[in-house]
């Protein structure tokens, strides 16, 4: 990175901290971060439209919907994350390459389950084997925001569900009383209110998300954790240029210091959202807003 850098083993102090952060391995951990808050930014909506359908069919009238709504959030929510991140990835991962697989190899003949192993033919495998590195890791962190958002759109669920319930049934039979058929009610007066009663719960569930973050280290993606670990490591003059102990207690300090302030400045964010949504509404941030003014 810097023209000093050409031999570490004469370099002290700020020059050989400012040679060793600007590693290839170390912009690797920098663009982890990056990675993290792309999945998050991703993650984030599509859990909540996950979360919205799931609530929205548990309270249809039509009962294999209601059914279909209901078991989403209570099956998934009832799974330990661990367990349906190593679960899930590898079953949608098989999913995707059976379809191609039946489309693609229709005079396949040979079995797809021998044993314990999965076997497709060579134009159905996702990625193909020659494809770019870059297309193998795309691929791998669409499987995780996908993986992400069905887990927490499941919890999301839940607290849209009870959002919904929440809203006053009074509201609800005015608007039909004003001649509004069931659609324009759930649209124009349910819809808009429900958000009061749900951001307390799913501020709660940003944050859940945003410490579940590292469970990417176990879809096989390179996190900021992988990288903490790996770099933090004792390292000596054999196998690198720029040795050291065990330092890995201070990268996971970093870590500390990075998910601490991420989510101060996401409770700061939530806190004001929240103030704005409650601006005239009959509950108590709203009555409290009222009476300090």
């Amino acid at each position: 990175m810097f023209s000093f850098c050409t031999d570490p083993s004469t370099l002290e102090n700020f020059q050989w901290v400012a040679c060793y952060l600007t590693t290839g391995k170390h912009l690797n951990l920098y663009y982890a971060f990056g990675t993290v808050l792309l999945l998050l930014a991703i993650t984030a909506p599509i859990a909540l439209g996950f979360g919205f359908m799931g609530a929205t069919a548990a309270r249809s009238s039509i009962a294999p919907l209601r059914w279909l709504g209901k078991g989403y959030t209570s099956i998934v929510r009832g799974v330990p994350d661990i367990a349906f991140f190593l679960f899930f990835v590898i079953a949608l991962d098989q999913a995707f390459e059976y379809i191609r697989h039946r489309w693609k190899c229709p005079d396949w003949t040979d079995p797809i389950r021998q044993g314990n192993d999965f076997l497709v033919c060579a134009d159905a495998k996702l990625p193909l084997s020659n494809a770019a590195q870059w297309l193998h890791e795309v691929y791998g962190f669409s499987l995780a925001v996908l993986t992400f958002s069905i887990v927490f759109g499941a919890f999301a669920a839940n607290v849209l569900f009870g959002a919904m319930r929440a809203v006053p049934r009074a509201q609800i039979e005015t608007g039909e009383a004003y001649g509004m058929t069931t659609r324009q009610t759930f649209w124009r007066i349910m819809v808009p209110q429900m958000w009061v009663y749900a951001l307390p719960g799913l501020s709660n569930l940003w944050m859940v998300l945003i410490k579940a973050t590292p469970l990417l280290f176990l879809l096989g993606i390179e996190d900021i954790v992988y990288w903490a670990r790996e770099l933090g490591g004792t390292k000596t003059p054999r196998f690198t240029e720029y040795p050291h102990g065990d330092w890995r207690m201070w990268y996971f300090l970093f870590l500390l210091v990075f998910y601490l302030g991420f989510t101060k400045v996401s409770e700061v964010v939530l806190d004001r959202i929240m103030l704005r949504l409650t601006h005239g509404q009959a509950t108590t941030g709203g009555e409290a807003q009222r009476k300090a003014a």
